[in-house]
C-alpha cells in the first residue's frame, strides 16, 4: 500500500511535466530571441530551472526558467557589456541571491510594495510589446523605450499601407489571432498549449509555402554555451555592472518570491520556504552564468500551467527540464524552422499579460496612491531603464506610505465661553516634517490677543523638526501676543 501510494503522484506528474514541455518550450525560445542572445541559451535556462532547481527545495510545484520580466534588462546588458560578458553578471547574481538566502533574507522581499512590482512588470511588458511589433513587421527596434513608443505611428502605417513587408506582418498578426482566439476553443482541444500551436501552425505555414520570412538562427547547444573568462569578469569591476547584477538579483527575487505567493494559493500542498527557495534560485542562476545562458527565475505562466495540470510533487518541473534537454540535444533542427514574427507575436501577447490593466483600474477606484506608484512606476522605466524606473518606484511608494502615515489633527476648540476664553488647541496623530507647514500655518492664524492652551498630549510622534518649530512659535507667541500661552505637556527648552 505505501508502495502505491508513493506511485500515484507520477499519473499526475508525468502528464503536467508534457504540458509545462510544451508551455515552456516556445516561451525559452523567445525570451533568448527578444533578449538578444542565441535561441538554445533560453533552452539552457529552461533546462537548468528544471533538472537542477525542480530537485532543490523551497517551492514545490512553481517553475524556474526564463522569463519574460528579465528580457528588457538582459537586452540592455548584452548590448552595454557584449554577449561574453553575460554568464559571469548571472554567476554574480546567484552567488549573491545564495548569499542573501543564507541569510535569511527572503522573506524581506514580501515587505516589497505591490504597486511596484506590477509597475516594474508592466513596464517590462510595455517596452516588451513595444520592441517586437518591430519584430513582427520585419525590423529592427530602436534601442530606448521612447524611442519605441515614438516610432510606433510611422510603423503602423507603414504595415497598413504596404510600406512593411507583408509575410512577416500577416505571420505575426495571425499568430496573434491564434492566442487571442484559443481560449474560446473547446476544452479538449486547449489541452495542447497555445503558444505551441501558434507557433507551430505558423512554422508549419512557412514552410509549406516557403514564405520570405526570417527564421530563427540555430547555433547548436554546445556551440552556445561558453565558461566565463577572465575577460568576462572585467564587467563586474564596473558600476554598470555592478548596477546590472543588483538589477538582475531583485528583479528576479521578487519575481520569484511573489510568484511563490500567487502559486501558493493555488494548491493545497507544502507552502513555500522563502529563503530556501532564494538560496535554490541562487544555485540556478550560478550555474547558468557558468554556462553563460540567460538568468532564470521563477515564472508564473510555468507554474500556473504546471498546478492547473495537476501536478502533485517536484517530479514534474524535474521532469519538464529532461524533455527540455531531450529536445535541445535531439532536435535542435527544429528550432530554425520557427519564423522570428511568430515568436515576437507570442512575446506581445505575453508582455500583454504583465500589465495589470484590471488591477490598475480597481486601485484607482479603492487605492489612488497605489495606483500613482503603478502607473509612475511604469512611465519612469519606459522614459529611463529597468533600474532607474523601479528606484524611482520604490522611492515614491516610501514617499507615499510616508505621507499617509503621517496623519496630524488639529483641533481649535473655543468651549463655550466668552469671547475672551481661551483658545484650546489640541494635536493628535503624528507630527512630523511632511505636516510641518499644515501645522504652522494653523497655530500663526491665531488671534494674537487671546489666550491660547495647546495639547499636544495626544501625538504619538513628534520628530525634531516640529519640536523645533512648536518651541519657536511658543516664543515668538509669548513675544507678540497680549494673551497668555500654557503649553501641557511642557515644550522642550533645548532642541
Amino acid at each position: 500500500m505505501p508502495a502505491r501510494a508513493r506511485a500515484l503522484p507520477w499519473r499526475e506528474d508525468l502528464p503536467a511535466s508534457l504540458v509545462v514541455f510544451l508551455v515552456a518550450l516556445p516561451l525559452c525560445v523567445g525570451v533568448a530571441v527578444a533578449s538578444g542572445v542565441p535561441a538554445e541559451l533560453g533552452l539552457v535556462t529552461g533546462i537548468v530551472g528544471g533538472v537542477v532547481v525542480g530537485l532543490l527545495p523551497g517551492s514545490s510545484l512553481q517553475v524556474s526558467g526564463p522569463a519574460a520580466g528579465l528580457t528588457v534588462l538582459v537586452l540592455e546588458a548584452v548590448r552595454e557589456h557584449g554577449l561574453h560578458a553575460l554568464g559571469a553578471l548571472v554567476l554574480a547574481t546567484g552567488v549573491l541571491q545564495l548569499a542573501m538566502g543564507l541569510l535569511r533574507l527572503g522573506r524581506w522581499f514580501r515587505a516589497m510594495s505591490a504597486a511596484v512590482v506590477h509597475g516594474m512588470l508592466a513596464g517590462i511588458g510595455l517596452i516588451l510589446i513595444f520592441g517586437q511589433l518591430y519584430a513582427m513587421a520585419g525590423r529592427p527596434a530602436p534601442g530606448t523605450g521612447l524611442g519605441k513608443i515614438a516610432g510606433l505611428p510611422a510603423l503602423l502605417a507603414d504595415a497598413a499601407t504596404g510600406r512593411a513587408a507583408a509575410s512577416p506582418v500577416l505571420l505575426g498578426v495571425a499568430t496573434l489571432l491564434v492566442l487571442l482566439l484559443w481560449r474560446y476553443l473547446p476544452a479538449r482541444v486547449r489541452v495542447v498549449p497555445a503558444p505551441l500551436v501558434a507557433v507551430g501552425l505558423a512554422s508549419a505555414v512557412t514552410a509549406i509555402t516557403a514564405l520570405p520570412v526570417a527564421r530563427i538562427r540555430v547555433e547548436g547547444l554546445f556551440e552556445v554555451v561558453r565558461l566565463p573568462d577572465a575577460a568576462s569578469f572585467a564587467a563586474l569591476a564596473g558600476i554598470g555592472g555592478a548596477g546590472t547584477v543588483l538589477a538582475f538579483t531583485l528583479i528576479a527575487s521578487a519575481e520569484t518570491l511573489f510568484s511563490a505567493a500567487a502559486v501558493d494559493r493555488m494548491h493545497h500542498g507544502p507552502r513555500t520556504d522563502y529563503d530556501r527557495e532564494l538560496t535554490s534560485q541562487g544555485v540556478g542562476n550560478a550555474i547558468c552564468g557558468l554556462l553563460g545562458a540567460l538568468p532564470m527565475t521563477a515564472v508564473i505562466v510555468r507554474s500556473a500551467a504546471n498546478v492547473q495540470a495537476g501536478a502533485r510533487t517536484k517530479a514534474s518541473r524535474t521532469l519538464h527540464g529532461v524533455w527540455l534537454l531531450l529536445f535541445a540535444a535531439l532536435l535542435p533542427a527544429v528550432i530554425g524552422l520557427i519564423p522570428v514574427a511568430a515568436l515576437a507575436a507570442v512575446l506581445v501577447h505575453a508582455g500583454a499579460k504583465l500589465v495589470p490593466v484590471r488591477r490598475l483600474g480597481a486601485l484607482w477606484r479603492e487605492h489612488r496612491g497605489e495606483a500613482v506608484v503603478l502607473t509612475a512606476t511604469a512611465g519612469a522605466i519606459i522614459a529611463t531603464n529597468l533600474f532607474e524606473g523601479v528606484l524611482a518606484g520604490v522611492g515614491l511608494a516610501v514617499v507615499k506610505s510616508a505621507w499617509q502615515t503621517s496623519h496630524l489633527h488639529i483641533g481649535v476648540e473655543e468651549p463655550g465661553g466668552p469671547a475672551g476664553g481661551p483658545l484650546r488647541v489640541r494635536l493628535t496623530g503624528q507630527a512630523t516634517f511632511l505636516r510641518l507647514p499644515r501645522l504652522l500655518d494653523a497655530l500663526e492664524r491665531l488671534p494674537a490677543d487671546r489666550a491660547v492652551e495647546l495639547d499636544w498630549s495626544g501625538l504619538r510622534h513628534l520628530d525634531h523638526a516640529c519640536t523645533v518649530a512648536l518651541v519657536s512659535w511658543a516664543a515668538q507667541h509669548r513675544a507678540r501676543s497680549t494673551g497668555t500661552l500654557e503649553v501641557e505637556p511642557p515644550l522642550p527648552t533645548a532642541v
